[in-house]
Formats: structure tokens, sequence, C-alpha cells
């Protein structure tokens, strides 16, 4: 079987990719993948899918050039209109949108109501999806697990971070992983959170609070926690009646009840940390999100750089002169020059902040408390820092 464009793996990077590039006006694009194993998010007020993402304004942005924020049930976004960030310390940074002129930084989706969209999106362009998984590739040629054959002007890799086009094409990845586990759940929360993302340096792990929206029971958040892996092992491990006590003691002492007594609601997840990242690029081959690269959680923007490599791949392909073909070097050449700053950027940062703040010699917990505080004096210097998130992608 022949196709234009064939891109390995359909969750949201996958899907996104896959409906750019239709509306960008790519023939004959195929998705290749299982649908989302995540089920269906509840239309019931108080259930709330496990995983949600922090929405930039730049992937919002291009979520409405493809048409699906429209088609997102707004009754379970949540916007975030302020962010503080404390260190271990004495440091504290407050950002608010009104700083830079903004009505929110950015807004929290559930993962399967942007599955939810994205999947009906491509019903309506008619993109071929093929419910299979790639078993061999050479040549950009790929077998599947049924046994069909397809050939492709361009594949894409958008099939997670143990990407298995990735590998049978044989390209490069370098893989640091940290001794951390990022666990994850949602919160009852005592005290409403006004709208605002917390966050805190603490010395178990950087502690990420994201405002939801309120369910009957009452004011809810989604955690993010990234601890020690022995740490976080232990905590998983435990009894259900035993973790949610744990939890809440360690929250209570870590935020120091900013938002009350925060309650488990559901069940914790862990998934394992680090910083990775490979070629963008290969022989009629471009790699999109966890398949190209891999960013500590804690400036929430993993999906976002994958939303922002769907767009840029979309119109490097979909603007090319009309006698190259979608996989032409110099189209994905175009492609990996357009991502090199934004994800050479978010890489240092986020890696460098871990790094930073899992360093306890002096004078450098002082440094770092101080620099927070030191930022936070500055109008000019937060504006410019809430600007540069918003163009996150």
């Amino acid at each position: 079987m022949k196709a234009s464009i064939v891109i390995c793996g359909a969750g949201i990077v996958g899907m996104a990719s896959a409906l750019a590039l239709a509306r960008g006006g790519c023939k004959d694009v195929v998705l290749l993948g299982p649908p989302a194993l995540a089920p269906s998010p509840s239309r019931e007020r108080n259930t709330f899918h496990p995983r949600v993402y922090a929405i930039s304004l730049a992937s919002q942005q291009f979520l409405t050039s493809i048409g699906v924020w429209s088609m997102l049930d707004m009754n379970r976004i949540q916007r975030v209109e302020a962010m503080e960030i404390r260190g271990d310390k004495f440091g504290a940074l407050y950002l608010r949108a009104w700083q830079a002129a903004q009505t929110e930084l950015t807004w929290i989706v559930e993962a399967a109501e942007i599955e939810r969209v994205l999947a009906q999106a491509l019903k309506v362009y008619g993109v071929r999806w093929v419910g299979d998984t790639l078993t061999q590739y050479q040549n950009a040629t790929g077998t599947t697990a049924s046994g069909q054959t397809w050939e492709a002007d361009l594949w894409v890799a958008a099939d997670g971070a143990s990407s298995k086009l990735r590998t049978l094409a044989g390209l490069p990845y370098q893989d640091d992983p940290y001794d951390a586990i990022g666990v994850v759940g949602h919160l009852n929360c005592e005290r409403p959170h006004q709208s605002v993302a917390l966050q805190w340096f603490a010395p178990e792990g950087v502690l990420g609070l994201l405002p939801l929206p309120d369910t009957d029971v009452g004011h809810q958040v989604s955690m993010v926690w990234s601890l020690k892996t022995a740490h976080a092992e232990r905590l998983l491990a435990m009894a259900p009646d035993q973790q949610a006590v744990e939890l809440a003691s360690s929250l209570k002492q870590t935020t120091r009840a900013r938002l009350g007594e925060l309650q488990l609601r559901g069940q914790l997840r862990g998934f394992g940390l680090g910083v990775a990242k490979s070629a963008m690029i290969g022989s009629k081959m471009a790699l999109v999100g966890d398949a190209a690269h891999r960013v500590h959680p804690l400036a929430g923007q993993g999906l976002n750089l994958g939303l922002g490599d769907a767009q840029a791949l979309s119109e490097a392909v979909s603007k090319r002169e009309v006698f190259l073909s979608a996989g032409d070097p110099l189209v994905l050449r175009r492609y990996r020059r357009e991502r090199a700053q934004a994800l050479l950027e978010m890489r240092l940062v986020t890696d460098g902040l871990k790094r930073l703040f899992d360093t306890t010699l002096p004078p450098l917990p002082w440094l770092r408390n101080a620099g927070l505080s030191l930022v936070d004096r500055f109008p000019l210097v937060k504006r410019l820092l809430i600007e540069s998130a918003s163009r996150s992608a």
C-alpha cells in the first residue's frame, strides 16, 4: 500500500500532526496506531481524566488553527490566571497574566478531552486511521503486525519515548534518566485555588498543583510531584488508606497548608523522569513529540513542545515547492531548523533548574532562593518570562 505520509503513533501529537497536514492540503495522510488506551472522559462533572496538560497560548492558537479548540467542552477547562513559585528556603516568585497584558497564562485540559476532539476532526477530514502497529521498517517501507506493507514519501515518528519507528530506523537516541519518578493524582482542596498554579522546589522534589474546575465535592487540583525514586516507589506501594494519609501529611508540610487540607481522590500514578533527545530527522523521516525529545515536567511544556513540532512540520511540508516531495531532505532540514532553538532553550532551562535545586552545596541554596525573590522585584523581567512561556510550543 502507498501513502503520501504515514504517521506512526495515535496519541495527541500524532493525531494533531495528521490533522494539521491534512488541513494543510497534504493528500493521502495515514495515521498508523491503535487508538489511545485512555477511556473517554466522563461527562459526569465530578470525574476528570487522570492526566491533564497545561496548554500554552501558542498551543491554544495552533489547536484553534486546526479547528479543534472550539470543540472542547469549556466546562472541563480551567483557565490559569497566575502562578506562584516557591524555592526550598525563602525564595518566591509571583507571575500574573495581567503583568503581560494577557487574560490567562495557560489552560488546564484533560488528555482524553483533547483526544476526543482530535479523533472527531480526523473523521471529518477523512484521514485514514489504521489501528495497527509497526513491526518492520526499512528504506521508507514499513510492515505492520497484521502483515500490511506501506510505502510513503514521508514517515513521521509520533509513537512516544520508546518509539518503535525511531528504533527500527536506527536513529540515535540519547536518554539521561533522573533518579526521580513523577507522581500524579487529583486532590480535593479545602480552599479555592483562585485559578492559580502553584509550584514548590521542595527538598523532596518539585511539587506542582494545577487548578481544575470545581466539582460537587468542592475545589480540586491536579498534582505532579517529582520525587526521588526510592521515596516515590515507597509511596506508590502503600495500601490506599495508608497512601492517602501519608500523602496528605507530606503535602501539608510542603505547601504549608496553602490550600488547606489536601485529600487524594482516585489513584496515584507514577512515571519515570529524565531528559532525552534524538535526531529530529532521518531519511524520509521526521520525529515529533516524545519520540524526538523529553524534558522535565517542572515547566509543564512536554505536550506544548510536541504540538510545536506538529505545527512546524505541517508548515514545512505544506509550504514546500511543488517539485519537492514531503520527505525531501530540504523540507526536513527546514523543519529541524525551525524547531532547534525552542527545543534547546527548553531543555537547558528545565534540566538546569532541576539540577540547580538538587544541589545542596553552599552557597547555592541561598543564591537560588535569592534569585527567585530578586526576579519578583522586576516587572519587566516577569513580563518577559510570561511572554516566553506563552510562546512555548
